[in-house]
């Protein structure tokens, strides 16, 4: 069937600001529908609150709304514009609930606007666990025994049907909001009382509970004409019990029976086909019982799901891209292959590699929380790695997590204490894989840790290889003692340089050296959705150590932009939308784009953004070999926030090329001491401060100041271990706390100014004049970080003095720094006097927002100017904002019940929302300036 030509025009409903359950997955998939639309001619129209994202672009969407995700919003657009249909399943569960409300007040109908995608019913039958349970066994499919319940009542008589242990499960919740296991009776009464407050219908599912099952889950795509494609089978590493989101997951499924697989694709078609008759996207999770393969239904979810943008990226099939195109009327037979061009969508992906997703957790950052996983999902962002086996893929994804993590273990971090190990592998938490190797390499049984932790025997014998291996390894003293083979065999599961000379007690450089004059190189394969069936034209990479190098470089000028990695509290979805503009510009300049990035989850990696994407770890072993391959003229660090920054060092002592401001500036602006000496010399106020590296020179330094005083490490991201102490004592425990997680670091001592407002200005530089892109005035006082603060643009209280004083500094500093790009300056206002608290040289978390906020392309202009290709007189800056923007941080604290949730100097927040104002006697501002008084004392 061709496209449904009455579609003129349609609403994509966003998932709003990041929160933990429902992350920046989609805004990858509302912005490739959005392209998948306007490509077919269709006009889109989209409303997101999420300035951070590069669905909120104008380069998206035809018309794009920041507006608040309510029904009145959606009826003021639809006042505004003819909308003919509204594509509601980009969005998540946000988006799917409040097409759901919309529909129950009548809007859709008032208008005359079709669901498209899905239709309601589907998403009561899908949301609704009682109707779900009983039209799963109406089709003949098993599902665990449960009882809805409404009241507390009827969830006890429930829970005394069922036994222990047992699940809630709320209804129309994210994330496994609310959800949980009960083990034990005297657990009961407050989960149920929890998972009925967290249910917008109060009411929960009380479910017979099969630990220790294995789970999977099926991305699948329908057409009108009934047909169906299975995308991926995700098998997840850690047992039932533990959210989707929260585990380990590998495709293709590993230890999965062909007889269960054949069973589990009929019958997530036969799950999907029952919700009714919709095109589009579906999500399909089962458990599977290890003793006899018995086959249960879990859920579905008839949208683009969290696990999507996972499985495009794992296939290089768009998912929500032939979905949206399914939506409006297409069918799979009359769509192509996006990779190879010359097959139909109908056509099932291949895979001849693995993936493994690893979760990434901040688990630091909420200080008091139960870091055990279980039910409701707990992680931040996630990484995926591709490798040609399991184990090169899972060494890969821990390479990718930003924490230090050189690969699976031989890495320092270690335990060596049996007790400890074996009960964090019965409690599982974000450490477990780790503690699962040190138990084989301690010599604890197989079968003993598949008791504990119910994990698969094959991954267990999978992760013994590698003990075994490095038992081998420590036998030798050099690295030019290893055989050849073996060391090819240690690279082939993926271990670094870095691990094998920690094993040896040697320097990792000694192990490079050799390894490349023995010719043992990575060598880079396509992701082709068709494991080379067919002939493919795609610039999707990732490397592996194998005879045959399927990326062959060009003969054009290249630049890389480095990403910034998994997301996390501090830097997040905010440094993509950098990365996308960055990757524009350039070639907007006529040079060949190359990324490199391990986040599934963003537009970045997605394979039509750059000229060529490398998904790989933000490592620097990977990252060097991939810059001896293509030799490019140089590497853009400014836009991946502080992952891209620290490797700019190595950069600039390798002599690769910085494009933009050098590193010598970059670690003249992270460096406090020089830092400091630089406004003492332009005569510009700063706090006073010093620099420590153990307690009793801190003491002396906070003696010196006088308290109270803010406590810091050293390039550090979202203000991490920071801490306002008051004595000694606290000033102690603080300086102890910092050695212990982050050794061999200087630590910083400010004098803290307090009941000062604070203020920030993001500006670009050229090296010859200075553009501010916007300034702007916290709402809350100095003492609470930036990324918790809501920011209001242009300023709001401050006197016309301090803000041409800040305006001035701003100048002085870009020049002194000689600052080609960004910069971001954040002051200190007490009575009228500014101080100047520190500078980043790169793009910022507020980067996006201004450009959001004014309709002005800066990250676009930036990069221009990084590549010395314009300057910023050949641009027609013009913003467009009238009134007032207000950022506003967004917590997910629901996630730790016991957490702290005070705001201090370290970032808590998970994501953040845009509000436009005219004045400032709008009730929403009012509200906001009238909490601010409640932070002083925090």
């Amino acid at each position: 069937m061709p496209k449904d030509d009455s579609i003129k025009s349609v609403l994509i409903i966003g998932s709003g600001p990041i929160i933990i359950g429902q992350a920046c997955e989609f805004d990858y998939s509302g912005s490739q529908a959005s392209r998948s639309l306007r490509e077919e001619g269709i006009e889109v129209t989209l409303i997101n609150s999420n300035p951070a994202t590069i669905m909120t672009d104008p380069v998206t969407a035809d018309h794009v709304y920041l507006l608040p995700l309510t029904v009145e919003s959606i009826e003021q657009i639809l006042q505004e514009r003819q909308i003919d249909a509204v594509l509601p399943t980009m969005g998540g569960q946000t988006a799917l609930n409040l097409a759901i409300q919309a529909g129950e007040r009548g809007v859709w109908e008032k208008y005359n606007v079709r669901l498209i995608g899905v239709d309601l019913e589907a998403i009561e039958l899908a949301e609704n666990r009682e109707k779900f349970r009983k039209l799963m066994v109406e089709i003949g499919m098993q599902v665990a025994p449960s009882y809805i319940a409404n009241s507390y009542l009827e969830g006890k008589e429930a829970a005394q049907k069922i036994g222990f242990p047992l699940v809630i499960r709320p209804s129309y919740t994210l994330g496994g909001a609310g959800g949980g296991f009960v083990m034990h009776p005297e657990d009961f009464d407050e989960a149920l009382k929890r998972g009925l407050n967290f249910s917008p219908t109060h009411e929960v599912l009380v479910e017979k509970a099969v630990l220790g099952w294995k789970e999977y889950e099926l991305e699948l795509l329908r057409d009108s004409n009934d047909n169906v494609v299975i995308i991926c089978t995700v098998e997840n590493l850690d047992p039932m019990g533990i959210h989707t989101g929260d585990s380990i997951t590998v495709a293709p499924a590993m230890t999965l029976s062909d007889t269960a697989y054949q069973r589990m694709r009929n019958d997530a078609m036969l799950m999907m086909r029952s919700l009714g008759n919709f095109a589009g996207g579906c999500n399909v999770q089962f458990a599977i019982n290890p003793e006899n393969e018995e086959l249960i239904a879990i859920e579905i979810n008839p949208r683009v799901s969290r696990s999507s943008a996972l499985a495009s990226k794992a296939t290089g099939y768009p998912i929500a891209k032939i979905a949206a195109k399914l939506a409006i009327g297409y069918t799979l037979d009359e769509l192509k292959n996006q990779i190879t061009k010359t097959t139909s969508a109908y056509f099932e992906p291949t895979l001849d590699y693995v993936i493994v997703k690893m979760p990434r957790w901040n688990f630091d950052k909420f200080q008091g929380s139960d870091n055990t996983l279980g039910l409701q999902m707990k992680s931040v962002g996630e990484v995926m790695a591709i490798g040609r086996n399991f184990l090169e893929a899972m060494q890969k994804a821990c390479q990718s997590q930003e924490n230090n993590r050189m690969g699976l273990g031989a890495d320092k971090k270690e335990w060596i204490r049996t007790k400890d190990i074996l009960e964090r592998l019965e409690k599982a938490s974000d450490d477990r894989i780790y503690r699962l190797k040190d138990a084989l390499r301690l010599g604890v049984p197989s079968k003993t840790i598949q008791k504990l932790t119910k994990i698969d025997p094959w991954y267990i014998q999978q992760i013994k290889r590698l003990v075994k291996m490095e038992e081998r390894l420590m036998r030798f003293n050099v690295a030019e003692d290893i055989p050849k083979d073996f060391l090819r065999e240690l690279k082939e599961v993926g271990y670094s340089d870095a691990q094998i000379a920690w094993v040896l007690r040697i320097k990792e450089r000694e192990v490079t050296q050799y390894r490349k004059n023995l010719g043992i190189r990575r060598t880079y394969k396509m992701v082709d959705t068709c494991a080379a069936e067919f002939e493919a034209q795609t610039p999707y990479f990732y490397s592996t150590f194998d005879d045959e190098n399927e990326s062959i470089p060009t003969d054009n000028k290249k630049i890389i932009v480095l990403g910034s990695g998994p997301n996390r509290i501090g830097q997040g979805i905010e440094f993509d939308y950098c990365c996308v503009h960055g990757l524009m510009a350039i070639k907007e300049a006529g040079y060949e784009s190359i990324m490199i990035n391990c986040n599934p989850e963003t537009v970045s990696t997605d394979f039509d953004i750059a000229d060529k994407l490398y998904f790989e770890p933000v490592f620097w072993e990977h990252i060097e070999e991939i810059i001896e391959l293509e030799k490019p003229e140089g590497i853009i660090v400014q836009l991946g926030g502080q992952t891209a920054l620290k490797l700019a060092e190595t950069f600039s002592k390798r002599g690769i090329k910085i494009f933009g401001t050098s590193y010598e500036s970059l670690d003249l602006a992270e460096n406090r001491g020089a830092f400091s000496d630089l406004l003492k010399e332009l005569n510009i106020p700063y706090p006073k401060y010093g620099s420590a590296v153990d307690a009793d020179e801190a003491l002396h330094i906070a003696n010196k100041v006088g308290y109270p005083v803010l406590v810091r490490p050293s390039y550090v991201l979202g203000g991490q271990r920071m801490r306002i102490v008051i004595n000694d004592e606290e000033l102690e425990e603080s300086v102890l706390n910092i050695l212990k997680h982050i050794p061999d670091n200087n630590i910083l001592i400010d004098q803290f100014l307090e009941r000062a407002k604070e203020a920030e200005i993001d500006a670009i530089c050229d090296g010859e004049d200075v553009h501010i892109m916007g300034i702007m005035e916290h709402i809350e006082p100095a003492g609470i970080h930036s990324g918790d603060s809501s920011a209001v643009l242009p300023t709001y209280s401050l006197s016309e003095e301090a803000i041409s004083t800040m305006i001035k500094y701003t100048k002085m500093l870009a020049f002194a720094l000689n600052i080609k790009g960004l910069i971001n300056i954040q002051f200190a206002i007490k009575d009228d006097k500014v101080y100047v608290i520190e500078a980043n040289p790169r793009a910022s978390r507020t980067t996006p927002f201004i450009a959001k906020a004014y309709g002005v392309p800066f990250l676009k202009i930036a990069t221009h100017i990084m590549l010395d290709n314009k300057k910023l007189k050949d641009f027609d800056i013009k913003p467009q904002m009238e009134g007032y923007a207000i950022k506003v941080p967004v917590f997910s604290f629901n996630k730790f019940p016991n957490v702290d949730k005070r705001l201090g100097p370290e970032m808590k927040s998970t994501g953040e929302m845009i509000r436009f104002i005219k004045d400032l006697d709008d009730p929403f501002f009012r509200e906001l300036d009238r909490n601010r008084s409640r932070y002083l004392y925090r």
